[in-house]
């Protein structure tokens, strides 16, 4: 916790090569018999993004304790490009090996670097994702959608609205709050079922989120060899003592020499929008038009500055995006949208055509941008696709 943070740092240690080379051989070879394969992350797996961690010789809270300010550069988490680590915990899901990931970091990483929302469980909030405590209702931002707590820690509202009326609230949790109900007990379920627990970043100090590992080791008997628990961290923790392959290293340098050894390329980051475009009547009888960005659990997601519906020459720069073309639209019209977006990555502004067909009154469209080339694909569902 951030009060037990010293201001000398725990000393942090580096593996000789041919040692890391060794235990990472032995990590390929444990994923690859797994059966029930989960990782647990923590701010350690940021750090090479730009995002500073806590417990490090130049983390948050070591800072803290010696009474100073960060005066280097960080990067925001909004910009942040996930790291080879993030992308190797994505390939690894794809390709059906990882089952389950549970994480401390709040920075939204995970989400936006393509785990899918029903593997991920974040125990301590998500700095992107707000929800309404009355309906349950969630939330994805593309800006950081945290309270403001000038009246508490405790008061987690953000001053908008959900779609019911009521209050929403951030995800963060503050100290001395309780883990989120549900995100809790998956991570408990996929401990139970694990026969292989990778920690990566975490200095397994903050409970009750390091009681997950804790409780996969502990089921370790004399009878059996699983399940096997991995630690990798610069720092020593409390449970090392507790696992089966301890590796002292950055999580990016194990990470990769891991993925070498199975033959599995890391991605590069592609950023993947998701967008619904519906056509409908309106409880006035009149055509509707509503533009929305979706996840892939279908939770709405906000992405754009501005959205214009180009052949009636309307700029929209609130949600919901509605427009209402005079005098309807018929089968084969073709509507002309430019999108702009919150750009984090320098994304341009996307020009997009859809062409409406009577009995279809939802379509949706599947972007990805490439951040190194600043370029769009957009793929309409079922569709072909067209770089932007």
């Amino acid at each position: 916790m951030a009060w037990t943070a010293s201001a000398i740092p725990e000393e942090e240690f580096h593996e000789p090569w041919l040692d890391l080379d060794s235990k990472a051989e032995k990590l390929a070879e444990k994923i690859r018999q797994s059966k029930h394969f989960i990782a647990f992350t923590g701010a350690g797996i940021s750090t090479s993004a730009g995002i500073p961690d806590f417990r490090g010789p130049d983390g948050n809270w070591t800072l803290r304790a010696q009474g100073k300010t960060r005066t280097g550069p960080t990067t925001s988490t909004l910009q942040a490009i996930p790291t080879l680590t993030h992308m190797a915990l994505v390939e690894l899901q794809n390709r059906g090996f990882l089952k389950y990931l549970i994480s401390q970091n709040c920075d939204g990483l995970h989400r936006r670097s393509g785990i899918l929302p029903e593997n991920l469980s974040e125990l301590h909030g998500n700095s992107n994702r707000e929800y309404c405590k009355s309906c349950g209702k969630d939330y994805i931002r593309d800006f950081r959608a945290v309270a403001t707590y000038e009246k508490s820690d405790h008061d987690h509202r953000t001053e908008r609205k959900c779609v019911c009326g009521d209050d929403l609230h951030d995800t963060i949790i503050n100290f001395g709050e309780s883990l989120p109900e549900i995100p809790l007990d998956l991570a408990r379920h996929h401990a139970k079922l694990t026969d292989l627990c990778l920690v990566l970043g975490s200095s397994l100090t903050v409970t009750p989120a390091n009681e997950i590992p804790e409780s996969v080791a502990l089921r370790r008997s004399r009878r059996s060899k699983e399940p096997c628990l991995v630690i990798c961290n610069l720092q020593k923790t409390p449970q090392d003592d507790l696992s089966q392959i301890r590796v002292f290293s950055k999580t990016d340098d194990l990470m990769a020499r891991v993925m070498e050894k199975l033959e599995i390329p890391v991605p590069s980051f592609i950023l993947r929008r998701r967008i619904n475009i519906i056509v409908e009547t309106n409880e006035r009888g009149k055509c509707q038009v509503n533009v929305l960005g979706v996840d892939t659990d279908s939770t709405p997601v906000s992405l754009f500055r501005s959205v214009r519906l180009l052949t009636h020459r309307r700029l929209l720069t609130k949600e919901p995006f509605c427009f209402t073309p005079h005098g309807g639209i018929e089968t084969g019209t073709k509507l002309d949208f430019e999108f702009e977006f919150m750009g984090h990555y320098c994304e341009p502004k996307l020009l997009l055509t859809h062409e409406y067909n009577e009995g279809i009154g939802k379509s949706l469209y599947l972007l990805e941008y490439d951040p190194s080339t600043r370029r769009w694909t957009v793929t309409k569902d079922g569709g072909e696709s067209q770089i932007e």
